[in-house]
């Protein structure tokens, strides 16, 4: 499972030109969902990405989590995290998981984030053309894979 994190002074996602989640100050969280991902991942990654500090402190040192500053949370899919660029000019998504096995890992992960964050999760639509709009703060973007626990 990887995922990449941005830390946000606001996020939203619109489908067909309505706004579905939006949230001010917190994390949008894309995340892409491989056939060998497993309840593990899901449970390690929301751990992770619930207590990692990367909001300021007092003194803007880097020091605390998203639960810390009580912020918000937008999780999208996004199976173009498992693209492979190695042949040719055109990306292969082969290692991406079906619908049949990503969408119930990928709703496991919004209740397991809901359960690390201790409030709702706003989501995009799974499948959907989203329009994802955010304001990356600092810029602060983390890229983690579960399977390359560092």
């Amino acid at each position: 499972m990887k995922t990449v994190i941005q830390r946000v002074s606001s996020a939203s996602v619109t489908v067909d030109n309505k706004v579905i989640s939006e949230i001010q100050k917190g994390l949008l969280v894309l995340v892409g969902i491989e056939d060998v991902d497993t309840q593990e991942d899901t449970n390690w990654l929301c751990q992770k990405i619930a207590n990692l500090r990367i909001f300021g402190d007092e003194n803007e040192v880097m020091n605390l989590s998203v639960k810390d500053v009580d912020g918000d949370i937008i999780v999208v899919s996004q199976f173009t995290l498992h693209a492979s660029t190695k042949k040719g000019n055109r990306p292969s998504y082969i290692k991406a998981s079906k619908p049949d096995i990503a969408i119930p890992m990928y709703e496991n992960f919004v209740q397991q984030m809901e359960k690390e964050l201790g409030k709702k999760v706003q989501t995009g639509i799974f499948g959907a053309d989203m329009k994802v709009a955010l304001l990356n703060d600092g810029p602060v973007t983390i890229v983690i894979d579960s399977k390359n626990k560092e």
